[in-house]
């Protein structure tokens, strides 16, 4: 019984592990992939609008 004890947590932190790494492999890509380069794209636009924005006003 000692054997069960001492394999249990290796155990659940494997399925865990998988779990994690599966989950992080869906996420990636399809519907989600638009969503995260959008907001990207959102992201990097607001940058530019600012830099050039600094530029305008102390130009």
């Amino acid at each position: 019984m000692d054997y069960v004890i001492a394999l249990f947590p290796p155990t659940v932190m494997a399925v865990a592990f998988t779990c994690l790494i599966v989950t992080m492999v869906r996420s990636q890509g399809g519907a989600n992939k638009y969503k995260e380069d959008a907001a990207a794209d959102a992201m990097a636009a607001a940058s530019a609008a600012r830099v050039e924005a600094r530029e305008g006003r102390a130009g």
